[in-house]
């Protein structure tokens, strides 16, 4: 009951404009109601009225208030209106209607008392619409001078929501997982709006603002509802776009207005998300320097330097791309500080995972350490989509508790997309995706700095036939021969079909695509090509108009065309030399190839320790009951 009530009491009144309209309508109502009662009765003058009545042509007066109405000898009815103040006998006797007259013609009046009710109502149909006009002009004025933001007139108040005592956000640090140090970095801030004092007396000077950096997804915005829960004080949250208008000026009256807020509200935090959209780097745009987006820029800026010491307003900002924020928003004396949330390591993930999965029926059989090792490069956005998915497949299949098989389907879901039960592949195609994906496993089986083979499908998923989903392992340097692997490992499939079938299929587009992509970046990005040495080549102007200045063309490429010529040769040869390692391997295992292929055939899916009893020689070969394949002679070098 006492949550009944408590929603009762939330549930938000009828504005009272709604009430108004409804008055309106009432009173509408009742005029039309009246007038269509009344229609059948025409109205008369006075002089009129009583010689018919001297006429012997009327039956019947009613007077009420200041209406008297005439019943004719025919059954029509007339009115006409006396002078409330006067008596109806007075009036007559004006107008020569004495009481002889009514004798002789049989009139037979009646006077009806008028209620308080009725002279009220009189009232209100009177002047009530006219009132109601007033103040529906009055209202709609007032908003038009200094309403909300939607208002004619309020283009330059800030959109900001201001998070109070009544909504403040109740996330705190305990609901932040998997970034520690920025936690730390932030606690400061907390401490700072907690006690003030404890800094000004060692001479310490407040941090200005706070700038938060890194890739999508990683719980930047969660940190700054966090810090506001924390440290019990307003929230101003506005994002980057809300700022600018179509109309010049408007951006730069925001920014003002927001921060005007902001100090009356002292200590309280500004967070603006998603600041790039407007803090890019000025002179870069084709407005010449004065388009709406640098004006707010440059307000930004002076308001965050009228900042001192004891205004206690703390600015927190969010961006993926801090590369083209402009400088002198970077400068000490605005954000101070750079918090970096960076995606979360292997602890970070199962911190992460173990924080969304609270409240949830989760089986006991599932280790979020495993689960933390497959997720290797998930922000926390990622984990959380991938628990909300495993929650769905456990809901569809009616179970209570979320199993291991959900969370693999759902990573599956996440990684590859939903399964495409609905293609239908012939064996000729099924043959070819067993054998393509055999060969990547196999060829990253046999190289030393691949991640180990998780599992294999060729159930197909998204765009894919089939996959082989390696174990990753959080790295945080790369060797050359970490990536030479990691070509041959993704030329294994398209090196298979050329082995086993003598022939090329689609089915290598995406792997030739990211083997291209590491190549390039080995040569042109990290020095690791010979023959063009240490220097690093593709960095693009940030001035899409400064290519042709230099003659570099549109793109704003920075080398010659002899040095274009050296990487495409160079990218050439690392990616042949690595399909030819694949080439070996392949043909080096073809016993092991065709029982992995076969396998796949039979059952669709192998997991990690089905694998690698086929792979591993010294082992007995123990696959599944349902295979039922024919031994495979293995040669005594394997």
């Amino acid at each position: 009951m006492d949550d009944q009530n408590s929603n009762n009491e939330q549930r938000p009144g009828i504005p009272a404009w709604v009430w108004i309209l409804g008055l309106f309508a009432v009173i509408l109502g009742l005029n039309f109601f009246l007038n269509n009662r009344l229609s059948s009765a025409s109205r008369v003058g006075l002089t009129e009225a009583m010689d018919m009545v001297k006429a012997g042509q009327v039956s019947q007066m009613t007077l009420t208030g200041s209406r008297l109405q005439l019943t004719r000898d025919d059954g029509s009815e007339v009115f006409t209106t006396v002078d409330p103040r006067g008596r109806l006998e007075e009036t007559l006797a004006y107008y020569g209607v004495t009481a002889e007259v009514l004798r002789t013609n049989k009139v037979e009046i009646t006077v009806n008392d008028q209620t308080v009710w009725q002279t009220l109502l009189s009232i209100v149909l009177t002047i009530g619409p006219f009132l109601l006009l007033i103040w529906l002009f009055t209202r709609g004025f007032r908003q038009m001078q200094g309403g909300g933001g939607n208002s004619i007139f309020g283009f330059g108040r800030s959109r900001a929501k201001n998070l109070t005592d009544a909504n403040r956000p109740t996330v705190t640090f305990e609901d932040v997982a998997g970034v520690e140090e920025a936690k730390l970095e932030l606690q400061e801030v907390v401490q700072f709006l907690r006690e003030p004092e404890k800094f000004v007396q060692v001479g310490a000077r407040i941090p200005k603002g706070v700038l938060m950096v890194g890739p999508p997804g990683t719980g930047k915005t969660l940190l700054a509802r966090a810090v506001a829960g924390e440290a019990g004080v307003p929230f101003f949250h506005i994002s980057g776009s809300e700022f600018v208008e179509m109309f010049v000026g408007v951006g730069a009256s925001r920014v003002r207005d927001l921060f005007d807020k902001a100090k009356q509200s002292a200590p309280s935090i500004v967070f603006v998300d998603e600041i790039d959209a407007v803090g890019r780097q000025r002179g870069a745009g084709l407005g010449g320097g004065h388009d709406e987006r640098e004006q707010t820029l440059n307000q930004i800026l002076v308001e965050m330097d009228g900042f001192d010491n004891e205004t206690n307003v703390i600015v927190m900002a969010a961006t993926n791309r801090a590369d083209i924020l402009d400088p002198a928003l970077l400068r000490p004396g605005r954000f101070d500080r750079k918090v970096f949330v960076d995606l979360p390591d292997i602890k970070g993930r199962e911190k992460i995972l173990k924080v969304h999965a609270r409240g949830k029926p989760i089986a006991k059989e599932v280790n979020f350490d495993d689960m933390a090792r497959l997720t290797a490069g998930f922000s926390g956005a990622d984990l959380e989509n991938l628990i909300n998915e495993a929650a769905i497949f456990a809901a569809r299949r009616n179970r209570r508790t979320i199993g291991l098989l959900e969370f693999q389907d759902a990573f599956d879901r996440v990684v590859m997309g939903p399964e495409r039960k609905s293609r239908v592949m012939s064996p000729e195609d099924k043959e070819t995706v067993a054998y393509h994906e055999a060969g990547h496993a196999v060829v990253s089986f046999h190289l030393v700095h691949t991640d180990p083979v998780q599992k294999i499908t060729i159930v197909p998923r998204g765009r894919a036939g089939g996959y082989v989903m390696p174990l990753p392992e959080d790295r945080f340097v790369y060797s050359r021969e970490y990536f030479e692997d990691r070509i041959a490992m993704a030329l294994g499939g398209r090196a298979a079909e050329e082995v086993f079938f003598g022939r090329i299929t689609t089915g290598a587009s995406n792997d030739l695509q990211q083997a291209t992509r590491m190549a390039r970046a080995m040569v042109m990005e990290y020095g690791m090509s010979e023959r063009l040495g240490l220097p690093t080549y593709g960095e693009n102007s940030s001035n899409p108009f400064l290519g042709r200045e230099f003659g570099w063309g549109m793109g704003g490429r920075d080398y010659s065309e002899q040095a274009a010529q050296v990487i495409d040769e160079e990218v050439k040869r690392i990616l042949s030399d690595n399909y030819n390692r694949a080439l070996t391997i392949i043909r080096e295992n073809r016993h092991k190839m065709e029982r992995l292929a076969r396998a796949l055939m039979e059952v669709e899916t192998l997991d990690r320790a089905e694998f690698e009893r086929i792979m591993n020689a010294d082992m007995p070969l123990e696959l599944p009951a349902a295979l039922e394949l024919e031994p495979v002679q293995l040669e005594a070098a394997d």
